[in-house]
């Protein structure tokens, strides 16, 4: 029954994923009706060109880029919280997504993002690298948990900081506000070549995902049960670092800064899944991706001429859950 009923969510959460990205191809200011669009879409052909250019340009690699990042982001967040045990941990807490960050604004200072199209989310991708290549020089190959989470924390404070040192000593005010809207985190204005450049780190970030699932099962009931049941610890956590610096990174190089939807989605449905950590993972990549497309719908709809930022959208639903999690753990404890 039990597993029943974990079919039933995952199949109401693709549903909702469906829905939302067929109303995400729908929407936008071009006046293009339902008919006209859907055969733009699978076509290609006929007289509409601007209907064609619209579609397949514009809002499909937009609603595309919705699924993955929300997929990503929300399949990072449950990880991190099986794997460190903790409902308020999220994604960020490794120091990726800072550092992509901070790889995208040296490309937008720089000017080659100006220069080559796709120089941001590469340099983007460069930065959540060259941070995982620093949390292993810094923790090891066998260390703990604790001293992997103090290595993501210095690594994103440091990020944080260079970022702040390229803002303030930028020379063109046109490029710091240009890095500034970056970071708020969009989808707008994205391609298929930002889809193919996220698309093979996500899938590699998913698929080492997989092995990790049941040794997540395990650590919830302790490392030292898990090890003795044959969980081999620190694969396991050499695994989770290397998959959520995967999604986070790609998700950030093409999308910006997207906060707490690693955080907000796997709280939501851990109750739904029995609290097991590996059907949790499936369950919040597709919240993940209905959030994510949910949110962007809401920006195109709410000021279509103000150009809202989704992360900005995220943040203001996001951090009002992330206050309510803190005092329900506080009532909990006393």
């Amino acid at each position: 029954m039990a597993r029943f009923g974990f079919f039933t969510l995952l199949a109401a959460l693709g549903a909702a994923v469906a829905a939302l990205f067929l109303a995400s191809l729908l929407t936008g200011p071009s006046g293009i009706g339902v008919g006209q669009g859907l055969r733009a879409l699978i076509s290609g052909r006929g007289g509409a060109d601007m209907a064609v250019l619209v579609m397949q340009e514009v809002r499909l690699p937009r609603a595309i880029l919705a699924v993955m990042v929300g997929g990503a982001l929300g399949l990072a967040g449950a990880m991190m919280q099986g794997w460190l045990r903790n409902p308020l941990a999220e994604p960020g807490l490794l120091g990726t997504s800072a550092s992509a960050a901070l790889g995208a604004v040296i490309a937008l200072q720089s000017g080659l993002a100006t220069a080559f199209a796709l120089a941001l989310p590469l340099a983007a991708l460069g930065g959540a690298a060259i941070s995982v290549a620093l949390m292993v020089a810094l923790s090891g190959p066998r260390g703990s948990t604790l001293t992997v989470i103090l290595s993501g924390v210095a690594i994103s404070a440091i990020a944080t900081a260079g970022t702040a040192l390229v803002l303030n000593l930028s020379p063109n005010p046109f490029a710091a506000n240009e890095i500034v809207f970056w970071m708020m985190g969009s989808l707008a204005d994205r391609s298929m070549s930002h889809v193919q450049v996220a698309l093979l780190p996500m899938l590699a970030g998913a698929a080492l995902a997989v092995p990790v699932a049941r040794g997540l099962d395990a650590l919830t009931l302790g490392e030292d049960v898990a090890a003795t049941m044959g969980v081999r610890i620190g694969r396991m956590r050499l695994l989770t670092v290397a998959s959520v610096a995967l999604l986070v990174g790609a998700a950030t190089a093409v999308a910006g800064a997207i906060g707490f939807v690693g955080l907000v989605m796997p709280h939501l449905l851990r109750r739904a899944v029995g609290g097991r950590p590996s059907r949790l993972l499936p369950a919040a990549a597709l919240g993940g991706a209905a959030m994510v497309l949910a949110a962007d719908l809401a920006v195109r709809l709410i000021a279509p001429e103000r150009d809202l930022k989704l992360g900005v959208l995220t943040a203001l639903v996001g951090a009002p859950f992330f206050l309510h999690l803190i005092l329900k753990s506080r009532r909990e404890g006393l």
